[in-house]
């Protein structure tokens, strides 16, 4: 899972991710933003959850993370979406909506944001 930090030029922090885990970063860019308090949430989850058999869930604005001792996901939360509303061969693209990663990547990501956070 690949990563980038940046600043934009009204020097707000955004990050981008590796396809596949797009919706990560979109997590990072709408629900965390300068909340440094929800990775500490966040960090105190999967330490609770380590070599359990529980999950965790927090719900945000626009995007949902759910974790267990083992993954993470977020999940935009308009991704429930029927089929019904589709012709026939038609897909609903999603990957940017919904990301899959291991909670000590995931864990990685998270201390590396605090620490660009920090830098001015």
């Amino acid at each position: 899972m690949d990563y980038e930090f940046l600043r934009d030029v009204t020097g707000r922090v955004l990050v981008r991710m590796s396809m596949g885990h797009e919706a990560t970063g979109h997590w990072f860019n709408e629900e965390v933003k300068t909340n440094l308090a929800l990775l500490d949430e966040v960090e105190q989850a999967a330490r609770a959850l380590k070599g359990s058999e529980r999950s965790w869930q927090r719900t945000g604005h626009e995007y949902t993370l759910w974790m267990d001792g083992e993954e993470v996901m977020i999940r935009a939360n308009q991704l429930a979406f029927t089929g019904d509303e589709m012709e026939d061969g038609m897909n609903y693209y999603d990957e940017e909506s919904l990301s899959l990663c291991g909670v000590e990547d995931f864990l990685q990501v998270v201390k590396a944001y605090r620490e660009f956070m920090q830098q001015s």
